[in-house]
Order: structure tokens, then sequence, then C-alpha cells
């Protein structure tokens, strides 16, 4: 549900969603700017605007900085590129995990692109690999480290000194792309 809020003499617009799972409530600010609060149950509007009060400063400096920040427009959120680039994506995930795994012998199930906000790509315990459709605009050495590392998640799950010596043993620079990735965006890898 969208709605608005003044803080320090800002208007601020965010999303508030319900969801019972969630324990506490979440304050999350995207690479967009966009303020999303979720919480386990409905609250009574003074006790939400109380809360969202007492976390104004907080609130305004993220969002100031994402502002300030240039988005490249792969980062857009946009459903048309998705549609547009979501096959390319997978021809690029297949074709270089079968490229990747000539190396490491790896066994993985399904490979799925998805329209994520916040993460790059993630690997299931069932050996199903999942990545972002943007990896298709990232530069190939990036796009590259992204399928790697999700593919060592299938030896490894999880970021442990095993798992990246899996990551370095074809990705030896995995660190400099993973600085990289976090200037182009608040994208995880799992």
């Amino acid at each position: 549900m969208k709605r608005q809020i003044e803080l320090n003499k800002n208007k601020i617009d965010y999303t508030l969603r319900i969801n019972k799972q969630v324990k506490g409530i979440k304050f999350a600010i995207y690479n967009n700017g966009e303020l999303v609060i979720t919480t386990p149950r409905p609250l009574r509007d003074s006790l939400l605007e109380k809360l969202i009060v007492g976390q104004a400063d907080w609130i305004i400096k993220k969002i100031s900085h994402f502002k300030s920040q240039v988005q490249p427009a792969m980062l857009r959120d946009n459903k048309n590129d998705y549609k547009n680039y979501k096959q390319a994506a997978l021809i690029l995930a297949q074709t270089r995990l079968e490229y990747f795994n000539q190396i490491y012998g790896f066994k993985y199930n399904r490979i799925s692109i998805r329209n994520q906000k916040t993460r790059w790509g993630s690997c299931s315990r069932k050996g199903n690999l999942n990545f972002n459709y943007k990896i298709a605009l990232l530069p190939k050495q990036l796009a590259d480290y992204i399928i790697v590392h999700e593919l060592c998640h299938l030896k490894e799950f999880n970021h442990s000194p095993k798992f990246w010596n899996l990551v370095a043993r074809m990705y030896p620079n995995y660190l400099s792309a993973r600085k990289e990735l976090r200037k182009i965006g608040r994208y995880n890898l799992v």
C-alpha cells in the first residue's frame, strides 16, 4: 500500500507491506530510493508514524545517498526490460554455466531468470540456479563472476573459505568483481 509522510520538511513516499512471516518491523531503502516498510500485522497509523519519525534521520540520509548516485539505466525497474532481456540472460547463463562446469563438474537442475530487486543470483538446496535478468546487461566479466559464484554454491552452500577457494579457481579476481557490483547497485548474491 503506497503512502506518504513528511519528515524534516521532506515528503517521503513509502510502501507498507504486511507479511506474517516477518518478525518485527523492517525498514528497507532500495537503490532507486524507494522506502519499503514491512510489518507482521497491520499497525495503527499513529504508531506507524511514530516508528517512521524515530527513523527519520536514517531514512533521509539513505534516500539522499541513493538519489545522489547516478543510477545506470540497467538498474531502473522496467517490466519491458525484463521481457526484452530475459531470453538473453537465460542463454548467457546456460552457455557460461556449461563452460565453467567443464572445470567444476557440478550437477545442477533448473536455471531460472527472474526480475529481482535485491539479488543478482541465488542457488537453492535442490540445485536450482536463479539469476537476475540484469546479468545480460552487465560487462561479461561481472556476469561471469555471478555465474561462477552461484555454481560454486552447489558444492559449498555457504560463504566459507572453502567456497571462496572454489570461486577463485575460475575467478581469481573475485574481490574486485564484488567491489564493482556494489558500485552498480544494491544487489546481493546468495
